[in-house]
């Protein structure tokens, strides 16, 4: 039976004893901060089984995509181990239980309708141990089956008991006793296909006595479909059967060797085939490799597996060749696969590419690992320091296990693993949380299971107060009653609502919820599962549980946030219209006239590109088209061409958004009614957030039109200023820029000319230039200080005032008199053999005094120097330079002016043969020369 013939068949199969076959949850379940990757086919049920959902219905049956990394080292040895794969699975939620379960899963596997396996190749095990036995499961499966006791094992809590060894070791909550199924092949081990966990108590506490009955009974079943078909077609291992194979028959002739699958080559192509298959689907739903979280775990994976190809002399990148094997074999069940195969292969490429660049950098750091355990004579290499690499290089261990195993080294894996332990670096084991079931939100998610929401037709409604917590500290507390004060911060739920809570990244809704004795200002909205929780305080009196109040949206602020959510959605169309349709969102964040979107796109957006952009979404805009929301059949959205995003979960039927005829998206937020009542759009910047990813700020509505309004101002005062048109601002603010470089080195070099600031004799114009003329103008003029351009008219005022006193100091310096290496000598003081020079040089500066100080030690020594100068009405310049036959003395020029610069109110040092400092009173300067000169003739008096 194939792969996908399986997966139908057991759908089909519950199907027909009145499950609600569910569609598959994404790899990264966003909704669970428990789990980084979806790690069973229970996970998208778990509110379910705890009642904390409204029930829709009470079975359920789904092919679950799961990723797990807990076992990654096991992964191609062993005949059954991945990272991804799928799980086939059953639920019952407060309906079936063992008996139903038991026989359901054997009918299943042995009737000759379904999968028709000998029952004389099953055995099952069920739960006995300390803490009890199952005599219920083993009753069914001897009396009612008719298994024989010797076809039953009896095992411990480590092995029959969901999670593993529950009833003493934790976690608290619901938990169970399992029972598994195993098939027994020809040739080979047994192998476990079928688990049946029967959660029917509570854990609270340690034992004894710490198992509860539930109320309520659950089923939570699962099959590996890898393992089932292996079983099925009779392979010995699960890379063999008909949807893995030609993967890794496809990584052997890329890599141009045979697959032989004994050989530590063919273990190699079995881990390149897991892992390359793990990422294509996590890359296809926008989970793509990085640094962080799960993102962190799919980079391991990719590197791993070209880590694979490296030890078989591999060193170009091959990897992303085995994406379209990948899609071909997981098309028929993920046919969107198809639509997003050039964006995953491209992006494994530019990961390989990066990564063998990271080995030809992080090899010799390994190297130099190796070369310390050789030199302290050693055998043993240093797992921790392998560690801190991996950490900051991002060099897989196994490549540095692999170089010690060459070199006649061992590698000290314990020491590595507790590195990464105490970074917290480990990752991708099912979490302890799994079903965790704490907290006074958790208690009142059981009593609500959803909130109803009213807020797409309403923004104010009265609904009965059902729960009140307050927190402080961080400890959260259940209450009757909220009042001031109460916490630092509290929340109150209700039956239904017409706050919008945070979702599709959407900012909450904010406002008040006004009771008979009190009222509550709502600071933001937030959704816990299916129940809206709003956060906030108490302004005035009190809000009862039971209370019935007035719940009023801030309306000013949600049409705002309409404008920019509005906005977002025609960004998308004209970033797809003028890039491709490969710039997808991968995220957003939309709140009161303002819209942060990012998008896949391998390189930055050019100029152009962005103004094409700004001006199709606003070319939109101006069209006004309708902006309609309706709930369909997910399958009829699909044919309507809805934008769906890979890697969201949406249900069925699903919220379809359109505006105009050029918009379709699935989206659950508050939209406008028309196109046209975003008012204005304007792109504020456009920059790139990590690899393939860029990202877009924009404005909206009020906030747009103000920011137009401060630009056009600002480009006005500064055409006034310079005496130009807006047209002509990133010339004449580029003139400018020269102007003050010009002056400064004219000042530095001692020169007396000076340069002219021009322009182009024209007027102020902004009227006769639209707005996004003179925006481009302001952006063009700041992109060339590379200041923002908001800052641009502060510089500018800033730059004028500074050839003003530039231009002044050239002056002065043209002015002073003209003063050479020879008459500073003929000035100076002799102090037994050494010639002492300290002076004030008027109009000078810092280069042109060290110019002099060079030329005077050439011409004469020993010498001692301090030339002084006023370059403002505030400041100070000290030089002072000493001959090579004094500093060998002992003299320092850094002394010298240490002690010398506080006369004037500053500071300073350097080297022993030329130091500077700085002050700030120029009235002072005659007292700085007097004391310098006492200073050397203490210094170098005979």
């Amino acid at each position: 039976m194939k792969t996908d013939e399986l997966r139908e068949k057991y759908l089909e199969f519950f199907r027909t004893k009145d499950h609600t076959v569910c569609a598959s949850d994404v790899l990264v379940p966003k909704w669970d901060a428990s789990v980084l990757f979806t790690p069973a086919g229970m996970n998208p049920f778990k509110d379910h089984f705890l009642g904390k959902v409204e029930l829709k219905f009470t079975r359920a049956t789904s092919s679950q995509k799961c990723l797990r990394t807990g076992d990654i080292e096991n992964v191609g040895r062993t005949a059954y181990h991945h990272t991804f794969f799928e799980m086939l699975g059953n639920f019952s939620f407060g309906d079936y239980f063992k008996r139903d379960s038991i026989h359901w899963a054997w009918e299943f596997l042995t009737g000759s309708q379904w999968l028709g396996l000998d029952p004389g190749r099953l055995t099952v095990s069920v739960y006995k141990g300390h803490w009890g036995f199952d005599e219920e499961a083993f009753k069914i499966w001897n009396e009612e089956i008719g298994l024989a006791e010797n076809r039953i094992a009896c095992l411990e809590e480590d092995e029959n008991y969901w999670p593993a060894s529950a009833p003493s070791e934790g976690p608290d909550g619901v938990c169970g006793p399992c029972s598994e199924i195993f098939f027994h092949p020809d040739n080979g081990p047994e192998c476990e296909i079928w688990n049946l966990v029967f959660t029917q108590f509570n854990r609270e506490g340690d034992p004894p006595d710490n198992l509860t009955p539930l109320p309520a009974k659950n089923i939570d079943t699962g099959m590996g479909l890898e393992r089932a078909a292996s079983m099925l077609q009779g392979v010995s291992t699960n890379f063999h059967i008909d949807t893995l194979l030609p993967i890794v028959e496809a990584a052997a002739v890329i890599c141009g060797r045979k697959y032989e699958a004994e050989t530590e080559d063919g273990r190699r192509f079995r881990r390149i085939t897991d892992h390359v298959r793990a990422c294509t689907m996590a890359i296809h739903e926008n989970v793509y490799p990085g640094s962080q979280k799960e993102e962190s775990v799919i980079r391991r994976l990719l590197r791993r597996a070209v880590f694979q190809g490296h030890e078989m002399g591999m060193r170009e990148p091959f990897l992303y060749q085995l994406v379209p094997s990948v899609v071909e074999q997981l098309k028929r069940p993920y046919p969107e696969l198809t639509e997003t195969a050039e964006r995953v292969t491209d992006a494994i490429r530019d990961e390989e590419d990066g990564f063998y660049q990271l080995l030809e950098d992080g090899i010799p750091r390994v190297e130099r690992v190796f070369e310390e355990t050789r030199a302290n004579g050693s055998n043993v290499v240093d797992g921790d320091a392998i560690a801190r690499i991996y950490q900051t290089y991002g060099v897989p261990p196994e490549i540095a296990d692999s170089m010690a195993d060459a070199q006649g080294f061992e590698f000290d894996w314990d020491a590595f693993k507790q590195s990464m332990d105490d970074h917290g670096k480990q990752s991708g084991v099912i979490a302890d949380t799994v079903m965790g079931d704490a907290g006074p939100i958790d208690d009142i998610k059981r009593e609500v299971k959803a909130t109803q929401f009213v807020g797409y037709e309403k923004s104010e409604e009265t609904a009965n107060v059902r729960g009140l917590v307050s927190e402080s500290g961080g400890e959260q507390s259940r209450l009757d009653s909220l009042e001031v004060d109460a916490g630092d911060s509290q929340m109150v739920i209700t039956g239904r609502t017409p706050f919008y809570a945070e979702s599709g990244g959407q900012v909450g809704d904010t406002g008040t919820i006004s009771g008979p004795e009190g009222e509550f200002s709502v600071e933001d909205t937030q959704k816990n599962g299916e129940v809206f929780v709003h956060f906030g305080r108490m302004t005035s009196g009190k809000i009862s549980s039971g209370d019935e109040v007035t719940m009023r949206v801030d309306t000013q602020r949600r049409d705002a946030i309409r404008r920019a959510h509005s906005a977002t959605h025609i960004l998308h169309y004209a970033l797809q219209q003028t890039l491709g349709t490969h710039a997808q969102q991968r995220g957003s964040k939309v709140t009161d006239d303002w819209l942060r979107f990012d998008f896949t796109n391998k390189t930055g957006v050019a100029a152009g590109e962005l103004r094409q952009i700004e001006s199709l979404t606003n070319e939109k805009v101006g069209a006004g088209g309708a902006v309609t929301a309706e709930i369909i059949p997910l399958e009829q959205a699909r044919e309507a061409g809805a934008m769906m995003l890979f890697g969201e979960k949406y249900p069925d039927p699903v919220r379809m958004v359109s505006i105009g005829d050029f918009s379709k998206e699935l989206c659950g937020g508050i939209h406008l009614a028309n196109a046209g009542d975003v008012g204005a759009f304007e792109i504020i910047s456009e920059e790139g957030v990590s690899k393939g990813t860029r990202r877009i700020v924009a404005l909206t509505g009020d906030k747009a039109r103000e920011n137009q309004q401060q630009i056009q101002n600002a480009a006005t005062g500064i055409a006034e200023t310079l005496n130009v048109s807006v047209g002509s601002i990133p010339d004449a603010v580029g003139r400018l820029s020269r102007q003050v470089k010009d002056l400064k080195k004219q000042l530095s070099s001692g020169k007396a000319a000076t340069s002219e600031q021009s322009n182009d004799g024209a007027a102020s114009e902004t009227e006769a230039a639209g707005y996004f003329a003179v925006r481009d103008a302001m952006r063009t003029a700041a992109a060339g200080l590379n200041i923002p351009v908001a800052d641009l008219a502060g510089r500018v005022n800033t730059m004028l005032g500074e050839v003003d006193s530039l231009k002044k100091q050239i002056q002065q310096m043209a002015d002073a008199p003209t003063v050479d290496a020879d008459t500073l000598i003929s000035q100076g003081e002799k102090i037994g053999d050494v010639l002492v020079i300290a002076q004030e040089l008027r109009g000078s500066n810092s280069n042109v005094m060290r110019g002099l100080i060079d030329s005077v030690r050439k011409k004469t020594g020993p010498v001692a120097l301090m030339l002084i100068t006023a370059v403002s009405e505030d400041k100070v310049a000290l030089v002072a330079g000493i001959s090579k036959q004094l500093v060998e003395n002992g003299v320092s020029a850094g002394d010298w002016v240490k002690q010398v610069a506080p006369v004037v109110g500053g500071g300073g040092g350097g080297k022993p043969d030329l130091a500077q400092a700085g002050g700030k009173q120029p009235e002072k300067i005659s007292q700085a020369i007097a004391a310098a000169v006492e200073y050397m003739k203490s210094t170098v008096a005979v």
